[in-house]
């Protein structure tokens, strides 16, 4: 079933991205115009064309990512005792890093660079980085997990320390399979991971009976204060595609039943920064 469910959800995500969502409705328009339905094809052009320049103009994902990432923030102080940092691959790139036989990442770098800020501060505890490869017909490369390990050693954070695995393919298996090499079961782990995915994260570490403490790296949102008419339109369609994709994937996730509530919240009670 964890096999049907990472090539579906890959399958389903190809067809609804915003992106993809475009191309099908250009396709379907081109269709129609071949069959001679330009009325029905102007009125799909036109409301292809209205939103297609709002996307290129103004930060609307925004609006949308912006509710994930502020779900946590970051803790202010944490509460003791500790039993280690958990990090979510995620930011690694598996095919420039084996085209070029070199540890590469792309967005998401924050992960790694906070972990090992984190792994400074607090020097005896382990690290537990999950993620395997998330490319559904290129699963021979090096893991997340293994380029992870490159990076946080050239940050300067000692191989010795750093847990592995290396199977995971999606939020659910990265806890599912780091449960049984946590070095104790029922300790507090720092988690380190991007903001807008904490939620799910956070929803899956608790059906998973992981007592987790959200660390919140790597936003994408601007304050509305910061947000205006630029007509960037590959940085607004980027953080569209990542809010859509999250919140479809808090929905999947409650409705399969990996997470117990559709929005999660933190249970672990500590002091916040805003």
């Amino acid at each position: 079933m964890d096999n049907l469910f990472f090539v579906l959800s890959k399958l389903v995500w190809g067809l609804l991205s915003p992106t993809s969502l475009m191309v099908w409705l250009l396709v379907f328009v081109t269709l129609l115009l071949w069959l001679n339905y330009v009325r029905q094809a102007k009125k799909i052009l036109l409301l292809m064309s209205i939103v297609s320049f709002i996307v290129m103009g103004y930060p609307v994902g925004d609006y949308l990512i912006h509710p994930l990432e502020t779900r946590f923030s970051v803790p202010e102080q944490m509460p003791e005792p500790l039993a280690g940092i958990i990090m979510l691959g995620g930011a690694e790139q598996l095919k420039l890093s084996d085209s070029w036989h070199a540890a590469q990442v792309g967005d998401g770098a924050e992960r790694i660079l906070q972990t090992a800020e984190l792994a400074q501060q607090y020097p005896t505890l382990p690290i537990i980085v999950t993620g395997g490869s998330n490319l559904v017909q290129m699963q021979h490369l090096d893991s997340e997990g293994q380029v992870a390990k490159k990076l946080l050693s050239q940050a300067g954070v000692e191989p010795a320390r750093v847990i592995i695995e290396t199977q995971a393919r999606n939020t659910y298996e990265n806890f599912q399979k780091i449960k049984p090499l946590l070095p104790k079961p029922a300790g507090r782990y720092i988690l380190v991971t991007s903001a807008f995915h904490m939620p799910r994260a956070v929803g899956v570490a608790k059906q998973q009976h992981i007592n987790v403490i959200p660390y919140p790296v790597d936003y994408r949102s601007d304050k509305p204060n910061n947000r205006y008419w630029d007509f960037d339109l590959s940085a607004h369609l980027a953080v569209l595609e990542t809010a859509c994709h999250e919140w479809l994937g808090l929905v999947v996730y409650y409705a399969t039943g990996k997470t117990q509530s559709w929005f999660p919240q933190a249970t672990v009670s500590v002091d916040k920064k805003d």
